[in-house]
């Protein structure tokens, strides 16, 4: 897989009141830390960088990123946007040594949900609880995505952690503790429950009997004498 390339530029000038200016001229302010070189302040082209992260390898994928025609590999490990604009207010990235573990959330891409008997022989539907996973691995075992295979998934059936046939040299963080958290779920609709319920026998309608209403015993007048 070929590497996503990231072009960044020295930064000196720092703090809020800078970091402001380099916003307003187009620029992305961001940094790069990690492995035995001091941390650099950067800024990167804002259109650019946004183009990027609407990839999904952006984020779970190393990078070559340069910075005044060196390059080195990066991972991507925060991304602070604006409260309700379409704007980037500040980038991390972390270097990367090949002889180093790391830690990173790897996208999920569940296949074969139509043919699963959960909902092409009983008309359920499939739910996502989570759509990437943390993993660690060393940089050149990375994934670029796991693939889960929910063809077997029944209806009211899951998918755990423990399902996933991951790539050689990659662990899944999620089962360390001794869990195994769920990654997908496929119920009935609600529809298809009633469907159920109506079909099933009524029970055996009991008849009403009305009770007979008893006369009141008729009031004899009085013999005139």
């Amino acid at each position: 897989m070929v590497a996503i390339e990231v072009v960044a530029f020295p930064r000196a000038a720092q703090g809020t009141g800078a970091s402001r200016r380099l916003r307003r001229s187009g620029k992305v302010p961001g940094i790069v830390y990690g492995g035995e070189v001091a941390p650099m302040a950067i800024e990167l082209d804002h259109n650019a960088l946004y183009q990027h992260l609407k990839l999904e390898a952006f984020s779970a994928s190393i990078l070559s990123l340069t910075v005044s025609g060196k390059k080195e590999q990066v991972l991507l490990r925060d991304v602070q946007m604006h409260p309700f604009r379409a704007e980037i207010l500040h980038v991390d990235f972390q270097r990367v040594a090949q002889d180093r573990e790391i830690t990173v959330k790897v996208p999920l891409h569940f296949v074969n949900a139509e043919i699963s008997p959960g909902v092409k022989l009983s008309g359920g539907i499939v739910s996502h609880v989570v759509n990437d996973l943390e993993v660690e691995c060393l940089p050149k075992n990375l994934p670029a995505f796991i693939e889960v295979d929910l063809a077997q998934l029944g209806a009211g059936d899951a998918i755990h952690v423990s399902d996933l046939k991951l790539p050689a040299g990659v662990a899944a963080l999620a089962t360390q503790g001794g869990e195994d958290p769920v990654l997908a779920t496929c119920v009935l609709p609600r529809a298809a429950e009633e469907e159920v319920e109506e079909g099933a026998p009524a029970a055996a309608e009991v008849p009403l009997v009305a009770k007979k209403e008893e006369k009141e015993p008729e009031k004899k007048e009085p013999e005139k004498k």
